[in-house]
């Protein structure tokens, strides 16, 4: 089992035996708030346990898993602002997944820091490398030793019982012991470790794989290379190959060396198989970058951050580098800095009028350069909200030039202007700004370009959003519109590809406007232009780029839809990555796929300025063709609880959502199945039409039923019709925040037809 593994390992790792002793440090939140912690991990080589040295038996854990990376040094602005006070070879710092905010710590010594940093960073490596059946392992090893309440290494019935309700399981004492006795083979009225690796087996017995494995097996008890084909060819719908493919499924998935000799595949297998990646519902070839990047920046949608410096609300939230880090590593390729002036001639970052904190505007440019192109290569737009004097812009433009170096995008590619926008292929590795320019690229290539300019240096603005959205609100009006101030040339000559300009038509657009130019609307003007003329922002988008942003009235950091604007092709759709959510979702759900590089190919019917597509009437496109799409949900596998009351278990319910243009938004839901979260059945089919497959995304989201409130959130998973592998899949779910729930999955068998 899991735990033996985890003995060798410690016992062969000088900084993990160290971690498993226990170290005391300082946990950080401030320059003020230092306290000290004991720190130790746990004997499962998967849990970090830590209390205060005063707070009595209360203390708290995080699971490794919960661990993206460990920062060596002052790699936060926590540990920056104690640098004159901890040398850096005693500080890290570790970085969650999702949105829960770092944990910045100082060891006593250079020594223990270096043991926490290099066993923190072994154990993510061996959990990241970890194979299905040491996942599972593990999983039942997790079990164990929450159920073993004495720790004395085997379970009695009354843990076993304690067991099922943390698992999410409703069932009667009488089958549990039954269970129970059949799983103690040695009579001993305990289990001990592969005694309760055989109850678990029983109690996770899937009679739903069971079922299809035996319609498929030639004997009922394998399936032979002929079946497993005849399965992949029928039923998952993958006919190139087939033979070979089979062969190469047993090979990697099948457990038994035996069954793998005689080129069969157990049931075991079968289920590893269906849980792999392979069997995933998203398909595997789409994780890397599979699509056409030579295409006009404005063919694609571009994932985008609005306010990125925020973690928080837009009022009185915290303001930190740590927001552009977590976009970009998320693959966000547009981030937003507003700027001001500040103290001693340096600018800036927060949101202005308001208690938001505030941030230099060279640490923002320095953790952009450092993140940008961690995990993606395709270029990075820097949206710059300027609000800073003449003299200020000029440093905004010095530390851009010197901190951002040969990244920073100074002047077109070759030298001349082109007819068009280059692809995110020919910019790779570049830093644009966008931003207002003083005259347009051919001034400056010209050398033209007039010393400054009085106008509008921003393009953004938060009053004038709220007046739009609020035309009566006279109460909602802060300081007046928009201010006149002049432009430095110097900053306006890091604008190249992305000069910011006020809209003013289609028409006016079309006749006049450059291919380097581009708009911001607010969420409200947008969905303006959306009803009265969505053909001709259709083509306006095939050619220039779109900025659209929430409106200034949400506050609290909360997002509009972003499919709407996705409909008609809008590129750049800024959303509040700090505020988990079903917008967010759709958001990840859309860039997850083409290697979630931050650039999505729009389709075809969205990229000429020739070809009319109205989002409201999809069937008048040429080359309409709609899809059934058939959706049955079977099972549910090993569902999180939700209430924090001990014996309440979840009642789950499955709802599918289609997100696309207006006459395919739809949803539908099963009955739900009453207490049990731990593999509950469905088996409930659920239809849709969808006239548009090439811009719908589906969402299923798990919720538990209570009929006298909302129900609760348990997981979600979102992707692009386009990715969806048809047959018997596995849907792994996310958190709310995003983050894997492993192993909480859905089972369910999908068919994709063309409408007849």
């Amino acid at each position: 089992m899991a735990s033996i593994q985890n003995s060798l390992r410690i016992q062969g790792d000088d900084n993990l035996q160290s971690m498993i002793v226990g170290t005391v440090m300082r946990k950080v939140k401030s320059r003020t708030w230092k306290k000290q912690r004991y720190f130790r991990l746990q004997e499962d080589c998967m849990t970090i346990w830590y209390k205060s040295k005063k707070a009595g038996n209360t203390h708290s854990t995080f699971s490794v898993s919960d661990v993206e990376v460990v920062r060596e040094g002052h790699q936060s602005e926590v540990l920056l602002s104690i640098a004159d006070e901890f040398p850096p070879d005693r500080c890290f710092t570790l970085v969650f997944r999702g949105r829960r905010g770092n944990l910045d710590l100082v060891a006593e010594s250079a020594e223990e820091a270096q043991s926490w940093i290099k066993g923190m960073r072994k154990l993510i490596e061996n959990l990241e490398n970890m194979g299905q059946k040491e996942k599972l392992d593990q999983w039942i090893c997790d079990w164990f030793n929450k159920a073993d309440k004495n720790k004395d290494g085997r379970m009695n019935f009354k843990e076993v019982q304690d067991l099922l309700k943390m698992m999410n399981v409703d069932m009667n004492e009488h089958h549990a012991l039954r269970l129970f006795t059949m799983a103690d083979k040695s009579r001993s009225g305990t289990l001990e470790d592969d005694e309760f690796v055989q109850f678990y087996k029983m109690l996770t017995q899937r009679e739903d794989v069971l079922k299809v494995f035996q319609e498929y097996s030639s004997d009922g008890q394998k399936l032979s290379v002929q079946d497993l084909e005849e399965f992949l060819r029928h039923e998952q719908l993958e006919s190139e190959g087939s033979q070979q493919r089979a062969l190469e499924l047993i090979d990697q998935y099948e457990p038994s060396e035996t069954a793998k000799m005689l080129h069969a595949m157990s049931i075991d297998g079968f289920l590893m198989y269906l849980v792999s990646p392979d069997g995933s519902i998203f398909n595997p070839r789409h994780q890397s970058v599979y699509q056409d990047m030579t295409q006009p920046l404005s063919h694609y949608f571009i994932s985008s951050s609005h306010n990125t410096y925020l973690l928080e609300d837009q009022l009185r939230g915290q303001s930190s580098v740590e927001g552009y880090i977590r976009a970009l590593k998320r693959g966000c390729r547009c981030v937003e800095v507003d700027c001001w002036d500040g103290a001693n001639g340096e600018p800036i970052v927060y949101h202005g009028h308001t208690f938001t904190s505030k941030i230099l505007f060279k640490d923002v440019i320095t953790a952009v350069g450092k993140y940008a192109f961690k995990v993606s290569q395709y270029p990075v737009i820097l949206s710059i909200e300027n609000h800073c004097s003449v003299e200020q812009q000029r440093t905004i433009a010095h530390h851009l030039s010197h901190i951002l170096g040969d990244k920073l995008l100074r002047t077109t590619l070759d030298g001349h202007i082109a007819d068009g926008l280059p692809s995110p292929e020919e910019l790779k590795g570049k830093i644009l700004l966008k931003g207002k320019k003083i005259g347009g690229l051919e001034a400056s290539l010209n050398g033209a370009a007039e010393e400054s300019i009085a106008g509008e240096v921003s393009d953004e603005d938060e009053v004038a959003d709220i007046d739009e959205d609020h035309p009566h609100g006279d109460s909602m009006r802060r300081k007046g519109k928009k201010s006149k101030q002049r432009l430095s040339k110097e900053l306006s000559d890091c604008v190249v590809y992305c000069k910011s300009v006020r809209f003013h038509s289609f028409k006016q657009s079309r006749l006049h406007s450059k291919f380097y130019e581009i708009s911001s609307f607010t969420e409200s003007k947008a969905r303006k232009l959306i009803r009265e003329a969505g053909a001709d922002f259709v083509q306006h988008n095939a050619r220039q780029l779109t900025r659209v942003y929430p409106s200034g009235l949400r506050t609290d950091s909360s997002n509009f839809n972003p499919q709407d604007m996705w409909n008609v092709g809008c590129q750049i759709v800024a959303l509040n990555f700090q505020k988990a959510g079903v917008e967010m979702d759709l958001n990840d759900g859309l860039f997850s796929h083409n290697g979630r590089c931050g650039y999505v190919l729009k389709p075809e019917f969205m990229r000429s300025c020739q070809r009319k597509f109205e989002p409201d009437n999809p069937q008048d496109r040429e080359g309409y063709r709609p899809v059934n799409l058939s959706i049955q949900a079977i099972s549910g596998q090993q569902l999180p609880k939700v209430n924090i009351k001990e014996d309440s278990i979840v009642d789950p319910l499955v709802r599918v959502e289609i997100h696309g243009v207006p006459a395919d938004q739809a949803k539908q839901e099963t009955r739900y199945i009453d207490n049990n979260g731990f593999n509950p059945i469905w088996y409930e089919t659920l239809q849709f039409t969808v006239h548009v497959p090439q811009l719908a995304l589906v969402r299923f989201v798990v919720e538990d039923y209570d009929k006298t409130s909302k129900n609760d959130f348990v997981g979600q998973y979102t992707l692009p019709l386009s990715c969806i592998q048809q047959g018997y899949r596995h849907i792994h779910l996310l958190s709310k925040d995003g983050t894997s729930i492993s192993p909480s999955s859905l089972f369910v068998r999908v068919r994709i037809t063309d409408v007849a």
